[in-house]
């Protein structure tokens, strides 16, 4: 059902660069830029994506107390490695890589992090461990 989420920059280049390597680890890239900087990355288009952005009134980018973006993978390892990816590219833990709750069928796998401005991102998958 989602289909974009918007997270705010005060330095469009450096939230470029560290996007643009995360995704990369999961296979997504760049897939649209306006002239205004909003720039959008994901898997393809048509696909959910995460866009960065200055805030459109003009005032500093606040990341929200309470507001996170989750990105689903495909497998565990993808988990880990957009954690690992995120800290090496200056973004600080939030979780590490782990289940929460019980292992088995509905197992949720997770991993939590901070990008440079802030905002806070899961990578996540939902099943037994394969």
């Amino acid at each position: 059902m989602i289909g974009y989420a918007t997270l705010g920059s005060n330095d469009l280049e450096r939230a470029r660069a560290f996007y643009s390597a995360l995704v990369a680890e999961i296979g997504g890239r760049e897939v649209m830029r306006l002239d205004n900087g909003f720039t959008m990355y994901g898997a393809g288009r048509g696909q959910p994506t995460i866009c960065i952005t200055k805030p459109y009134n003009g005032k500093a980018a606040e990341p929200g107390n309470g507001n996170m973006v989750a990105i689903v993978v495909k497998e565990r390892a993808q988990v880990d490695a957009l954690h690992a990816k995120a800290l090496a590219l200056g973004g600080t833990d939030e979780g590490a890589p782990g289940v929460r709750g019980k292992e088995g069928p509905q197992a949720f796998y997770g991993a939590y992090f901070r990008d440079l401005d802030g905002n806070k991102l899961c990578a996540f998958r939902i099943g037994p461990a394969s």
